[in-house]
């Protein structure tokens, strides 16, 4: 089966990443308790080569039905946490799960990189280069069938948003042939940093160059849809309460990239693998930010009175606006569509499947050149406690209305100078690269402009 290796860094990232490990476990029946299972749904030879997408197993174990089972076949995570300061990674070491971590892939600082993207990327990423790269090489060497890098990290902060994409180029300039996935939180409408602007401006601009796919999420429509799921979190104004819900935003992201990664990990009628997302949805090597949309979310019940009716409900709240974890439309006809991938979990047929692609293409504004651009996966394996599941993934035009936020906020602050001396404090860190990256954004947001205008020759020559 394909492999991947998580690289989680900052809060955030480690935050996701510890909620990812428990449902990973969750998905394969290992149970993490001392209750007592009865047989579970899934032959336990073929769910050892399963588990072999995320853990490093013993061949000789030749059943695994508990967290102890797991722990007595030495068996590793392939997972590394990178914070530069130890507050959540610190949890990790005592936690239940603690044995599951090789400690020369737990790696710390303190105190942090002061919500400074220069301090993570210019001054933390070199200083911890060759220990990061030391602890991927040791990991990528006990892989047999590594299908590519996962990274989970936000861009509002220091640590994530510096140290993150420097990892990510440091990937790329040293693993290039292996994919990089990257998972990006932004904090709009969020933000409780001044410097946020900045921070997430910067990353971008990496991603946009040295990442393979990006599947961005933003906490504004994360926060609705879990407002919107739960109705918790409010009180009589419709304020939000001392409760923050990000452990419920974070589950979401984690059945994300659950759904995304299940093609490579379970079998299937029709499975898609992570490297055919890439090949199938990035049509020129810029436009690699994908918009995802998924349905159900389980942070509810969702009941049907039948499973046909289920699955045709799922199909249209996945492509529905109110679903997305980023503010876009993927059916909004002011925009176009260069490539969709419909993945989903469960009994579906290649009938279903059809006749949602029969549906979806009439509302879909495709561009020229792709018009059928549809890419469709079925896996047999559906996530637990659920029947079905539904990921839409969409590379729209779109998704510029991001890039247009950030290079919005980004320019007020810089209009006035405002804060820019944190970042020229760092003797690495360029003056310069303020005016690189406004113009970095603005020209990835006129491309998207022009992709909606200009014909298919017209577009390859002013590339």
């Amino acid at each position: 089966m394909s492999e991947f290796i998580v690289i989680q860094v900052g809060q955030c990232g480690n935050q996701i990443g510890s909620c990812l490990l428990p449902e990973i476990l969750q998905e394969y029946d290992v149970r993490t308790n001392n209750e007592i299972g009865g047989k579970t749904k899934r032959d336990k030879i073929d769910l050892q080569q399963f588990m072999s997408s995320f853990f490093n197993l013993n061949s000789k174990c030749s059943t695994i039905d508990s967290l102890s089972d797991l722990l007595n076949s030495n068996a590793k995570a392939r997972f590394l946490c990178i914070d530069m300061e130890d507050s959540v990674v610190a949890r990790v070491k005592v936690g239940k799960y603690r044995d599951l971590f090789d400690k020369k892939c737990l790696i710390t600082n303190y105190p942090g990189s002061g919500n400074n993207w220069a301090e993570g990327y210019c001054s933390h990423g070199p200083k911890y280069k060759q220990k990061i790269l030391k602890a991927i090489q040791y990991t990528v060497e006990q892989c047999d069938n590594l299908n590519g890098f996962l990274l989970l990290f936000s861009m509002g902060g220091g640590t994530g948003s510096g140290l993150g994409t420097f990892i990510v180029k440091l990937l790329a300039d040293n693993f290039p042939t292996i994919e990089r996935f990257v998972v990006c939180v932004y904090p709009t409408g969020t933000e409780d940093v001044i410097t946020c602007p900045y921070n997430m401006a910067f990353a971008t601009q990496e991603l946009l160059s040295s990442a393979t796919c990006v599947f961005p999420v933003e906490n504004r429509s994360l926060l609705d849809i879990t407002l919107k799921q739960t109705g918790r979190y409010t009180n009589s104004r419709g304020d939000l309460s001392p409760f923050r819900p990000f452990e419920d935003m974070n589950k979401i992201i984690v059945d994300m990239i659950l759904h995304l990664t299940s093609g490579s990990r379970f079998g299937g009628k029709m499975n898609v693998d992570m490297n055919e997302i890439n090949t199938n949805m990035i049509p020129f090597p810029q436009l690699n930010f994908l918009s995802s949309g998924f349905s159900p979310f389980k942070l509810k019940n969702f009941n049907s009175t039948s499973s046909s009716q289920l699955k045709n409900e799922l199909f249209l709240s996945s492509c529905s606006r109110y679903n997305q974890l980023l503010k876009v439309d993927p059916l909004d006809p002011r925009y176009m569509c260069m490539s969709v991938t419909l993945l989903g979990r469960g009994n579906y047929s290649i009938n279903d499947m059809r006749s949602y692609i029969d549906r979806l293409k009439p509302k879909l504004h495709f561009a020229s050149w792709s018009t059928k651009a549809i890419k469709v996966g079925l896996c047999n394996v559906p996530p637990k406690g659920l029947d079905f599941s539904m990921l839409t993934l969409c590379n729209t035009s779109s998704i510029s209305n991001l890039f247009e936020e950030i290079l919005s906020q980004f320019v007020k602050l810089y209009q006035r100078k405002a804060h820019v001396h944190h970042y020229t404090a760092i003797p690495e860190f360029n003056f310069e690269q303020f005016k690189e990256c406004q113009n970095s954004l603005n020209d990835i947001v006129l491309f998207y402009r022009e992709i909606e205008q200009l014909k298919p020759s017209v577009l390859v020559q002013s590339l």
